[in-house]
């Protein structure tokens, strides 16, 4: 079963990639909760593998590279344009409890799917504490 929490706080921001005056696209992302941790898909068809770029910075899941564009010639004249290309990137700013270090990502049928486990929880024992003083 999945869930969406309203409590947690997904922050989206574009970042610069490569020179300023390049454009730039962020792709469609979902990320949900389900039974076995957070899960994030992102819509990148017309990609390979190695066009996508994972990094890991503390609780931050970026996402970049770059969709190649194989009619932006002169001799081509569009009658509509609505798919992005060149580069993209997002930057997922992850809750507490989940452990990214551990996160496995998938790219299959257009779609590039991140899994991210919960957090292992330090184990809880009780301890007796020592009360001195008057």
């Amino acid at each position: 079963m999945c869930k969406v929490n309203s409590s947690l706080h997904f922050t989206k921001r574009v970042q610069t990639h490569g020179k300023e005056s390049e454009p730039h696209w962020v792709p469609n992302t979902d990320v949900y909760i389900a039974a076995e941790g957070l899960v994030i898909k992102v819509e990148l068809a017309g990609m390979r593998r190695e066009d996508l770029e994972l990094t890991v910075e503390g609780t931050r899941l970026r996402i970049s590279g770059h969709r190649p564009d194989e009619c932006r010639a002169p001799h081509c004249k569009f009658l509509v344009m609505e798919i992005n290309y060149g580069a993209f990137e997002t930057v997922l700013e992850l809750p507490e409890g989940y452990d990214l270090n551990k996160a496995k990502a998938a790219y299959q049928n257009g779609f590039l799917r991140i899994d991210v486990p919960v957090a292992a929880r330090a184990s809880q024992k009780n301890i007796s504490v020592e009360i001195t003083g008057g």
